[in-house]
C-alpha cells in the first residue's frame, strides 16, 4: 500500500476523504502548519511519499526531483495550479490533478458576502458598535448597478445567475464567451477597458497565468470609477496591490473586497489592512462543509485511481 502525503488542512480535517484512504489501506502522513509549506519545507517531507494531496504549497521542480521515483501524483484540493512546476512534473511523469467545481456554489456566494459587505459597511458599522458606537455609514444598493465579470468560467457563472436575482445590470469579459449567458441573463461581452470604465463592482474569477499576473495595476484602475469597488476571490497576483492601495487611498476607488493576497497570511503592516474600505477573508472561499468534503473526496478519488493503477480524470498534465 502507498504512503500518502496530506498537507491541504481542508482535506486533512475531512472524515469522508480520510475514510477512503483507510479503507484502500494506504498509510496516511499529515503534514499541516499555519500557512503554506515552502521549498525547503517540502523537500524535507516529500521523499519517500507515493501521492500527495496538495494546498497552495511551494512544489518545485527541487521538490518534485525529491519525490522521485516514489511519488506518482500531485493532486491539488481547488483549481489553482500555479504553485506546482508544471514542467517538472511533466518531465518526470507525474499526473497533476485538481477538484474543478466543487466549491464553486461556496466561492460564488462569498462574493456576495463580500458585495454586501461593501455596499453596506458591514464589518466596519458592527465594529463600531462593538467599540461603544452608533455610527451609520451611507450605503448604496446593489439593484440596478453595473456589475462587471471578468472569467464567465463556472464560478464566474454562478454569480451571473444570482447577480440578476439582484437586479443587477451585467457586464463580462472572456476569451471564452459563452451565448447562454447572453440569452438566459442578459449579459453583454465587451472588451476588458469597456467592463473597468463601466463597473459599478467588478468581480475576478480567472487563474494566475503571465497574461493575467497584475492585470488591475495603475494603468487599469485608472479606467475605473471612483466609486466602484472590486472582488478578488481568484488569486493575489491578478492585482497589483501597492498600486491598489494607493487608489483606495487617495479616494478614487471606493473599496475592496478579497479572499486572497499575494503573500498568505500578510504581514502585519500589509498595506491595505490599514484601509478601513477593505475587507479581507482568510483565502475561506472554499471552505464550507459541503465544499471542503466534495473538494477533499474528488482529490482523493484521484489519489486512488493512480495508486490501483488507472487514469485520472480531471487531470492538468497527463504522463
Amino acid at each position: 500500500m502507498g504512503k500518502v502525503l496530506i498537507t491541504s488542512r481542508s482535506v486533512a480535517e475531512n472524515k469522508e476523504s480520510k475514510a477512503l484512504l483507510e479503507a484502500a489501506g494506504h498509510e496516511i502522513i499529515i503534514h499541516i502548519g499555519n500557512g503554506v509549506w515552502s521549498e525547503a519545507e517540502m523537500l524535507d517531507i516529500i521523499p519517500g511519499m507515493n501521492a500527495m494531496i496538495a494546498g497552495l504549497d511551494e512544489i518545485t521542480d527541487k521538490v518534485i526531483a525529491a519525490g522521485v521515483p516514489d511519488l506518482e501524483i500531485i493532486a491539488r484540493n481547488g483549481v489553482g495550479y500555479n504553485k506546482v512546476n508544471m514542467e517538472s512534473a511533466k518531465k518526470f511523469g507525474i499526473p497533476v490533478t485538481i477538484t474543478p467545481e466543487t466549491n464553486t456554489i461556496s466561492v460564488c456566494e462569498l462574493v456576495f458576502g463580500l458585495l454586501l459587505s461593501l455596499a453596506r459597511a458591514i464589518p466596519v458599522q458592527n465594529a463600531e458598535i462593538h467599540l461603544g458606537g452608533w455610527k451609520r455609514n451611507l450605503g448604496c444598493e446593489l439593484y440596478g448597478k453595473v456589475l462587471g465579470v471578468i472569467g464567465t468560467g463556472s464560478i464566474g457563472s454562478e454569480v451571473i445567475k444570482r447577480a440578476q436575482a439582484f437586479g443587477m445590470e451585467i457586464v463580462a469579459f472572456d476569451v471564452k464567451q459563452r451565448p447562454e449567458l447572453c440569452q438566459q441573463y442578459k449579459v453583454q461581452y465587451l472588451s476588458m477597458e469597456e467592463v473597468l470604465r463601466k463597473a459599478d463592482f467588478l468581480t475576478l474569477h480567472l487563474p494566475v497565468t503571465p497574461a493575467t499576473k497584475n492585470m488591475i495595476n495603475g494603468q487599469t484602475l485608472e479606467m475605473m470609477k471612483d466609486t466602484a469597488f472590486i472582488i478578488n476571490t481568484a488569486r493575489g497576483e491578478l492585482i497589483d496591490e501597492q498600486a491598489l492601495y494607493e487608489v483606495l487611498k487617495a479616494g478614487k476607488l471606493a473599496g475592496y473586497g478579497a479572499d486572497t493576497l499575494t503573500q498568505e497570511p500578510p504581514r502585519m503592516d500589509h498595506p491595505l489592512l490599514t484601509l478601513d474600505n477593505v475587507i479581507v477573508t482568510p483565502h475561506c472561499g472554499a471552505y464550507t462543509r459541503e465544499a471542503v468534503t466534495r473538494g477533499s473526496v474528488t482529490a482523493v478519488q484521484e489519489v486512488l485511481r493512480v495508486l490501483n493503477g488507472q487514469p485520472v480524470l480531471h487531470a492538468v498534465t497527463r504522463p
